[in-house]
């Protein structure tokens, strides 16, 4: 993502403490009334957290923000996620992002220019439109949804990667998968794809480094990319913990190495985490791969109830990008549309919006 000025007037929102913050959000909000809809991904800061309306993973946050009437959504997340949220609402509804600036590593790991290149250098060795389906995960750009959405392709989560695939297949031969290599490998093999036919796409040389052989006899063309966060869980530390602790149970999210993934009892997405951990029988001890302030909250939570809940990594990993979205932004947002101002509006442009939304319209036709 390029480069976001930043308005003058949030400089004085930023001498502002985070409890002045959340006592001037709270009058906002009020005034707003249902004017206004907070979405907050399960990744943000408590702080933030709380003044959620409402609150899920990727998925459930896109079908809310379909079905929203407010005025004014307002994603507490990142710049992909509003993205979506503009283009599944309607035209009279204004999609905000407190900091323009919260981005995702992930997401700029596969963008347009380097798509299309990939999908030209592939017509050298078959036809893709008649033999790849384009997959992208929804934590891409939206002009990467709208080329899926061009060439008969869709939009997938961690929740329904699976569905998705199996809706791909179906139609085409084969997947091109991106951004994420990792969620892409750890489905395919539930679905009893052989690694060797899963090959990645490094998007940093001609043909992907791959031979025309490597591409005919693929299954799924996986994009070189990757969360930095859940980049950080390694095998090693699952044995580590399990050395100490021997009754661990470990679930990890999907977008995890695969070697993490295979050493995992479970493996989903935010809200399977959730789901999971929080059907746990008292004493049973949980070791969790996936984001930091998620992980701190459920730990929190199922304390009372006797479960322990541990996080992977022995080094402190969270969404840095996902953390820029802090009260003074919301606290700023807020207050300039009680004055009768939108700032931050993200706003897909008409064309890509309707090509995109054919990508996640089909996604959103698949169950869940």
């Amino acid at each position: 993502m390029s480069a976001v000025s930043v308005p003058v007037e949030i400089n004085r929102y930023a001498l502002l403490s985070d409890e002045e913050c959340a006592e001037r959000i709270r009058v906002a909000k009020e005034k707003l009334g249902e004017r206004v809809f907070i979405l907050g991904h399960h990744y943000q800061r408590d702080e933030v957290f709380e003044f959620a309306d409402a609150s899920g993973d990727s998925l459930k946050l896109s079908r809310i923000a379909a079905d929203s009437s407010a005025e004014y959504i307002v994603f507490c997340g990142v710049h992909f996620m509003a993205e979506v949220a503009d283009i599944l609402s309607s035209d009279e509804q204004v999609s905000i992002l407190p900091d323009l600036s919260a981005g995702c590593s992930m997401a700029d790991m596969a963008n347009l220019a380097n798509v299309e290149r990939a999908w030209q250098e592939l017509s050298s060795v078959l036809d893709p439109d008649e033999t790849i389906t384009p997959v992208t995960y929804i934590n891409s750009a939206a002009d990467l949804k709208a080329f899926c959405g061009r060439h008969g392709g869709i939009v997938c989560t961690s929740t329904n990667a699976r569905h998705v695939l199996e809706w791909s297949f179906e139609r085409r031969e084969k997947i091109l998968f991106f951004p994420d290599q990792h969620l892409g490998r750890n489905t395919g093999v539930k679905m009893d794809i052989p690694l060797d036919q899963m090959v990645v796409w490094d998007f940093n040389q001609p043909m992907g480094g791959l031979t025309e052989e490597q591409i005919k006899n693929a299954k799924m063309i996986l994009w070189k990319g990757f969360c930095s966060v859940h980049q950080m869980f390694q095998p090693n530390q699952i044995d580590n913990f399990k050395a100490k602790y021997p009754e661990t149970i470990v679930i990890s999210h999907p977008e995890s190495s695969f070697e993490v993934c295979q050493q995992s009892d479970y493996v989903g997405s935010t809200e399977y985490i959730l789901n999971t951990v929080r059907q746990a029988e008292a004493g049973s001890r949980w070791l969790v791969a996936t984001e930091l302030n998620l992980v701190n909250r459920l730990a929190a939570e199922m304390k009372p109830k006797g479960v322990d809940v541990h996080f992977m990594s022995p080094t402190v990993c969270m969404c840095s990008t996902m953390f820029r979205i802090d009260p003074q932004h919301l606290c700023w947002v807020l207050e300039s549309l009680v004055d009768g101002k939108v700032v931050n509006q993200v706003s897909v442009p008409k064309k890509e919006a309707e090509q995109a939304m054919l990508a996640l319209q089909r996604m959103l036709d698949l169950p869940i």
